[in-house]
């Protein structure tokens, strides 16, 4: 749970930055492979997360309202980064002029349950990860590359002109 909003918004824009490294590698080619029948597609995954901004700053109390409720998944990859980008600059503003550090520990109804405010921003965070993590392998899976998002990936190893770990 987060207790101050500074804390939040630093490792909100180091976590959105490496969602824009996912979401930038992706292509119209790739995005809608179907690597398993029980596996959501990259489009999908990056489309959850970004409306996701939205439908939880909703409930929150963040949004007025859930603008991306029922809008349709952007006509490319690209749409959908600078889309991302929006609405997670979108939020961090919200948080930043809509809450306090010491209204942190309000609640608020989350899903037929009761969440701090705070809470809400450690899920936020976290269900990005979640996400991510998923998208990297299924990038990996298409040939995609993948970027180092807490260390170097196995490209960057390359670019270093070293050798990734086993």
């Amino acid at each position: 749970m987060y207790r101050s909003i500074t804390d939040f918004i630093t490792d909100w824009q180091y976590e959105r930055e490496g969602t824009l490294k996912i979401m930038n590698l992706l292509t119209d080619e790739t995005v809608n492979k179907t690597i398993h029948e029980n596996v959501r597609s990259l489009e999908r995954l990056a489309w959850h997360l970004t409306q996701t901004l939205t439908e939880m700053g909703h409930k929150a109390g963040l949004f007025d309202a859930d603008l991306l409720e029922q809008a349709s998944t952007p006509d490319s990859a690209i749409a959908m980064a600078a889309c991302y980008q929006d609405y997670s600059e979108r939020l961090a503003k919200a948080v930043h002029t809509k809450w306090t550090d010491s209204r942190l520990e309000d609640q608020v109804e989350m899903y037929g349950d009761s969440w701090t405010k705070g809470t809400v921003l450690r899920v936020l965070i976290n269900h990005q990860s979640h996400h991510r993590g998923q998208m990297t392998v299924i990038m990996r899976l298409l040939g995609l590359p993948v970027p180092g998002l807490y260390g170097p990936s196995k490209e960057e190893w390359a670019e270093f002109g070293m050798e990734a770990p086993s």
